[in-house]
């Protein structure tokens, strides 16, 4: 298994959710498109851009932070950093693709599902992810999935960098305590 994919790696990952979403969805029909931040709403600006340009004419972007929903949020610290949530978009009946970039344990995705119930009941829900690492603790699973990792050991991380957020496009797999 590779420890580093590079630009050209992410972006065939991104095409790829693309892809799977364009078989599932019609470019006439209304879909929202909801990022996690931070990287899932990354994520989630561009999988806009290409379906676009693919002929979808009726998106809706919204962004989750889902840090007050965590069940872990006592483990944070005091201090939690909260960005706004950002869904000004008709949720009800809306089919709603949920973006974030790595699958882990599923409590982020729950946290995110519980989120969304306050705002509306979107008509289905699937989930894209860049990468799963394997390690759920949750029944959850992805609906569209362009790397999928065998089950990590817990000291392996997968950092994830945007340009958009980190200047570059690549995903390391490596021990979670290197820089």
């Amino acid at each position: 298994m590779p420890n580093h994919y590079d630009t050209a790696a992410v972006r065939r990952f991104i095409d790829g959710l693309v892809d799977r979403i364009t078989s599932e969805f019609q470019p006439a029909s209304r879909l929202n498109i909801v990022g996690i931040r931070t990287r899932g709403e990354t994520l989630a600006a561009r999988v806009e851009n290409a379906l676009k340009q693919r002929g979808f004419k009726h998106i809706g972007r919204g962004a989750l932070d889902i840090t007050l929903y965590r069940d872990d949020l006592s483990e944070i610290g005091p201090l939690p950093l909260v960005k706004p949530t950002n869904l000004t978009i008709e949720i009800d009946g809306v089919p709603m693709v949920l973006i974030d970039d790595v699958l882990f344990t599923g409590r982020t995705v729950r946290a995110a599902l519980h989120q969304l119930a306050d705002f509306g009941r979107p008509s289905v829900i699937r989930l894209a992810v860049l990468v799963d690492r394997g390690g759920r603790e949750l029944p959850i699973r992805a609906d569209y999935c362009s790397l999928t990792l065998d089950e990590l050991p817990r000291d392996q991380r997968v950092k994830v960098k945007l340009t958009e957020n980190d200047g570059a496009d690549e995903i390391i797999v490596g021990p979670r305590n290197a820089p």
